[in-house]
This record gives structure tokens, C-alpha cells and sequence, in this order.
């Protein structure tokens, strides 16, 4: 665990474990690994968007957990933004909505029948998670500028898609450099392949650190 990591990313495989430990009992995993300051985030909101009910009963169970973020997808809509910001204990757990992943284009958009481009979705999904009581977004580097100047400051925006200044890419079609991220706005940033894929990936994060350092330079 690094000191200079604010939140460590649960992804899903050991969400599961968690989540498998506590269904069966075995709670003092789940302690052991809150004792460690290990301020979780879950980061994909891949089964949290479903009708309402659903959605709410996984986040008040994700805040009993101690997750310190939580992710739950702007498509599932204001019924099911507000049903889970209403559902959260006052544990400390914020809400973030997922606009619009950083892996889709403008293509991917047409292809799944959401109309009006990028920049138009993010802009009117970012408000109506405002508008539902969330505490803030997930949002590429590239729309951060234009979720402020519609939200204002007091939304947070998480960005995801940060890749080190002369990285692949990959799969992701609106990547920014931690540099470009920070310049944008962005309160945190998520970086995961390019720390955990790579050689070192202690090596890898000091990298990253640096580049964040001297943006705010």
C-alpha cells in the first residue's frame, strides 16, 4: 500500500473476494483490510446500474463495507441516482456517476443508440447527477472543462484513462496524460493497467507521481 495513494481501486475480482468473505462470514478479512487505511473505491459500474431498488441496496451495503467511493452508472437514470443517494448511510461514502466510459467514442455512442454526441452526453448526464444529490462524477480529461463550467466547482470529478506521458493507449479512446488531467481540472485520477501491467510497478507509480508533482508545478 502506498503512501501517496489517496484510494486503491477495488476491481472486480476482489470486490468479489470482499464481498464472498463477508457474505460467508468472514468478517475479519473485510476489518483486516480496512485497518490497513485501505480507502476503497469501487471503479466500475458494471452491475450497478439496474432498476432502483437494486442499486440502492448495493450501495448501502457497499457503505457499511467502508467504501470511501462509490460508482454507480448516469444511464440507470435520475430514479436510480436518487434512489441511491437516498439509500447511503452517513458513513462517509460519496457518490460518483459514471458519464460516459473512457473506452467510448462517438461511434460507440451511435452504435448504442445514445444520440447527440460526446460532449452533449457527459454535459447532460453530469447535470442530472448534480440535479439527483451525487457528490460528484467520473468523467475523461477531455469534458472535465465543460462539467465545471456546468456544474460549477463543488461537483468532483474523478478521471479515469490516465496514461503516462508516451503510453499506448489501448483500448481507451479518450486517454489524457496525468499532466493533462490535472491542468483540466480533475479532482483524482484512476490509474490502474499502467501501474499494475507494468515490469515494476512501484517504478511505474513513482513515474506517475512525478509527472503529477511537476504538473502542479
Amino acid at each position: 500500500m502506498r503512501p501517496d495513494a489517496l484510494y486503491w481501486g477495488l476491481g472486480w475480482t476482489l470486490a468479489a473476494l470482499i464481498l464472498a468473505a463477508h457474505v460467508l462470514g468472514a468478517t475479519s478479512f473485510v476489518r483486516d483490510l480496512w485497518a490497513t487505511h485501505f480507502y476503497a473505491f469501487f471503479p466500475r459500474p458494471v452491475l450497478w446500474i439496474a432498476c432502483a431498488g437494486l442499486v440502492a441496496g448495493a450501495v448501502a451495503s457497499a457503505a457499511r463495507l467502508g467504501v470511501s467511493l462509490a460508482t454507480i452508472h448516469g444511464l440507470g437514470g435520475r430514479a436510480m441516482l436518487e434512489a441511491a443517494v437516498g439509500a447511503l448511510p452517513a458513513m462517509g461514502t460519496r457518490l460518483l456517476a459514471i458519464t460516459m466510459l473512457t473506452s467510448h467514442d462517438d461511434a460507440t455512442l451511435d452504435e448504442i443508440g445514445v444520440g447527440g454526441g460526446m460532449t452533449a452526453s457527459v454535459r447532460r448526464l453530469a447535470l442530472l447527477a448534480k440535479e439527483a444529490g451525487m457528490d460528484g462524477v467520473v468523467a475523461s480529461a477531455h469534458e472535465v472543462a465543460l462539467i465545471r463550467e456546468a456544474c460549477g466547482r463543488d461537483l468532483l470529478v474523478v478521471t479515469p484513462g490516465i496514461r503516462p506521458a508516451g503510453a499506448m493507449a489501448g483500448d481507451q479512446a479518450r486517454a489524457a496524460t496525468p499532466a493533462a488531467a490535472l491542468a483540466a481540472g480533475a479532482d483524482y485520477l484512476v490509474v490502474g493497467r499502467p501501474i499494475i501491467e507494468a515490469d515494476d510497478p512501484a517504478a511505474a507509480a513513482d513515474r506517475i507521481v512525478r509527472e503529477m508533482e511537476q504538473a502542479g508545478r
